[in-house]
């Protein structure tokens, strides 16, 4: 049996940080308030001229090396992202010509804050069909390029940055791996979590508006069922999880589905407070950062969950 294992993790952040401080300049907040209401205390801002493709590229190149390979063994690249660089073509295939990978398919997934576990999905049939051995996927975001400035419900809520890893096909019979995936979307909670423009609607990129309160409601239920399904699928318990990383949207929202869960506070992956919201960037850029500092560790078994704007929500159960 073929297995799909991360073979390498990378991430990039922007190196601009604006603070809640910094935020209080820009619209009527503070730090308590924004602290106590989500656990952001910070998030990393790309510079006007630092495209989404940019952070991609370059999370792209240390999972690349972080996984001993070269561009060449890459046979597909999937990109989760909500803020391409244009309409068309792809963000993959601007990654695809800069890392000069090949002539291999290459292509975006837009399923906003759920995309990087859509796309591990899409990985894992990839590679067990034996259509790929090596699957480049990437999250990647520019969100702040796309939040209501004057919007002080919204703004403090999103961040920048880029996530990536190197998906392989692994022929060993030891258990690693993808082990499982679920994937829903409920288009009735639309007007939930949207961008209020779009190239059919108004040849306009739109600002991000979300009624808080429905997500909220939804958040916990739903990552925390969708885990426990995935869980099953994979013949594993939530006693056996050595590290929970759901989507680091709101502290709020981690706190309550790991409870949901019965999971430990000291097994839940938290990196809101520094990153906030980056949308489909969010898990792959914990999932690297905890990895490369040693956090996580080798046979470690993670829990991945995610919701998002669609409403689209999913969850993966792997083993490093």
């Amino acid at each position: 049996m073929i297995n799909s294992k991360i073979k390498g993790f990378g991430h990039y952040l922007p190196k601009k940080i604006l603070t809640n401080h910094d935020m209080s300049r820009i619209v009527d907040t503070n730090d308590e308030w924004i602290l106590s209401r989500t656990g952001i205390s910070q998030r990393h801002i790309a510079e006007k001229d630092e495209l989404t493709s940019d952070l991609a590229i370059k999370a792209s190149k240390n999972a690349l090396i972080n996984s001993n390979l070269l561009s060449s063994d890459i046979d597909c690249i999937i990109v989760a992202t909500t803020t391409p660089d244009q309409t068309f073509p792809s963000t993959a295939c601007k990654i695809q010509s800069c890392l000069a990978i090949g002539n291999k398919p290459a292509f975006d997934v837009q399923a906003v804050c759920s995309g990087f576990i859509y796309s591990l999905e899409l990985a894992d049939a990839l590679i067990k069909s034996k259509k790929a051995k090596n699957v480049l996927v990437v999250g990647a975001e520019t969100l702040s390029k796309i939040v209501d400035w004057k919007d002080r419900r919204t703004c403090v809520l999103f961040g920048d940055g880029a996530g990536a890893v190197v998906i392989s096909a692994d022929h060993s019979s030891s258990e690693c791996g993808i082990l499982s995936t679920n994937l829903f979307s409920d288009g009735s909670w639309h007007d939930s979590l949207y961008a209020d423009g779009g190239p059919s609607l108004d040849q306009k990129v739109g600002k991000i508006r979300m009624k808080g309160k429905d997500i909220f409601k939804q958040a916990v239920t739903k990552l925390s069922e969708s885990t426990l399904l995935s869980l099953k699928k994979s013949k594993k318990t939530v006693n056996q999880i050595d590290w929970y990383i759901p989507h680091q949207a709101n502290l709020r929202i981690i706190n309550g589905s790991a409870k949901k869960l019965g999971i430990s506070e000291n097994k839940v992956i938290k990196t809101v407070n520094l990153h906030a919201n980056t949308s489909a960037a969010s898990i792959p850029l914990a999932l690297s950062s905890c990895v490369l500092e040693g956090k996580i560790k080798k046979n470690n078994l993670i829990a991945l969950c995610a919701i998002g704007g669609g409403l689209t929500w999913g969850s993966c159960i792997l083993k490093i």
